[in-house]
């Protein structure tokens, strides 16, 4: 299959939408150009503001990979002190070696975000390595119940593969919503624990998705675990105001991640075992990629400018607000 092909399906695996509804329809006919005369320029991926955060430490969970990766690499080239959480231990170690490597200071804590222990310890170890907590990404999620360390095997993991809510396992469900939803909250109430007793003030940015601003087909469990994201967002932007504490979400379309390439492929698996009506191909693409004469997703760099503007002090006036950087998804 041709990249081209293969983005424009990702558009709604994103959004983990696809799932067993059709995503076959995406995958028909040969490749279509966007419909723009000028295609937006990405962010330069070794763009980065220095000193932007020099002396504050960055807690960022999911940094293994994809966006946690990137978010990761450009704090620390930036000058904050990170860390890192991630449940692929071998991954997650391997970026925060290649920070120190690189001169920057950053510690790697193993672990499932959705266990409090966890969460506790990655508060904790910030604390007793750099000082204390200044800011966070809250960026581990799932799309499904599989460990995101394992291969695809798609008759032997169904039971925890997405699923319309008739043909959805328990299992699927508790798992998706262990670390999307039980993940985001255990994190958070472990990092405002800390930044309420220091009373210094923060900022925390939880990565969301269209999936939690608006209904998408075929993974009803990521569906409602990201509305989850929002309402902790919206909730704790309130309750932690006083303590000059900022809480904003970052909800994106297809962005060209590890986890979205691998959704592909558990979506083209499923598609061909589907039965019933086919709804999943509604809408597949955003207003940039659909204009774009790749079609292409957005980039792990564009999301986590945003991420890392919004932890600034540019973002001064900014809580509360769960923002569609999903290139017009949304919107249209």
């Amino acid at each position: 299959m041709e990249r081209r092909d293969l983005m424009k399906s990702v558009a709604v695996l994103a959004a983990a939408s696809a799932a067993a509804t059709g995503a076959s329809a995406q995958f028909q006919g040969g490749p279509q150009a966007g419909v723009g005369v000028k295609d937006f320029e990405p962010v330069p991926k070794d763009q980065f503001t220095p000193d932007r955060f020099k002396g504050k430490t960055i807690l960022i969970t999911g940094c293994a990979r994809g966006m946690g990766e990137a978010a990761a690499i450009r704090a620390a080239r930036e000058g904050a002190n990170v860390v890192g959480v991630d449940w692929i231990p071998e991954l997650g170690a391997k970026v925060i070696e290649r920070i120190r490597a690189a001169g920057g200071r950053a510690v790697f804590v193993p672990g499932h975000v959705g266990e409090t222990k966890t969460c506790d310890l990655m508060v904790k170890t910030a604390v007793d390595t750099f000082g204390g907590l200044d800011m966070a990404i809250n960026n581990a999620g799932v799309m499904d119940g599989v460990y995101s360390g394992d291969a695809i095997d798609y008759e032997k993991q169904k039971s925890l593969i997405f699923a319309p809510i008739h043909e959805a396992s328990d299992e699927y469900w508790d798992r998706v919503f262990l670390s999307n939803s039980a993940g985001v909250f255990r994190s958070m109430r472990a990092e405002l624990k800390q930044m309420v007793a220091q009373g210094r003030g923060g900022a925390i940015v939880n990565v969301g998705s269209i999936a939690g601003l608006t209904g998408l087909s075929g993974n009803p469990a990521y569906v409602a675990s990201k509305h989850a994201v929002t309402g902790l967002t919206r909730n704790a932007a309130i309750d932690y105001a006083p303590y000059g504490i900022r809480v904003n979400s970052v909800n994106m379309a297809a962005t060209d991640t590890p986890m979205v390439s691998r959704a592909t492929e558990l979506v083209m698996a499923a598609s061909k075992a589907a039965k019933g009506p086919k709804m999943g191909s509604i809408k597949t693409q955003s207003i940039m990629a659909y204009a774009d004469s790749k079609r292409r997703p957005a980039t792990v760099g564009e999301q986590v400018a945003v991420m890392l503007f919004l932890l600034s002090n540019e973002a001064s006036n900014l809580t509360g607000a769960t923002y569609a950087t999903d290139g017009g998804w949304t919107a249209y």
